[in-house]
């Protein structure tokens, strides 16, 4: 089940001026897309220690915007690397694959500042 903590995006917006956090927002979504696109291409191309790498700034990109289950997930795709556990990598990935789409999904594009 994929995990959003809306408490990180009030905070982003109560920071910035909305439109700045939009495009703060928007791109980091945007850039979190393209490390699961990654994630899944060194898979597959078998480069386990450029995986490990993205999946790590994985974990830092979506903490900022409260993607808890994205990082968590993350974290372990690079414990069952370290593991060299190549099956626990596959179906480790495949998760996070499925719960970073959930979890853009899940996004809202303003969120409800409280206050």
């Amino acid at each position: 089940m994929a995990r959003v903590d809306p408490g990180r995006l009030d905070g982003l917006y109560g920071q910035l001026e909305s439109h700045l956090a939009d495009r703060v927002v928007s791109r980091t979504v945007e850039e979190v897309a393209a490390r699961l696109a990654q994630c899944e291409r060194l898979w597959q191309q078998e480069h386990w220690g450029e995986l490990r790498k993205s999946a790590r700034s994985l974990i830092a990109i979506s903490d900022q915007l409260g993607l808890v289950s994205i990082a968590k997930v993350a974290a372990d795709v690079t414990r069952t690397i370290d593991a060299c556990d190549l099956a626990a990598v596959g179906a480790t990935l495949w998760r996070l694959l499925r719960i970073g789409e959930q979890s853009l999904s899940a996004m809202p594009l303003q969120p409800e500042l409280s206050g």
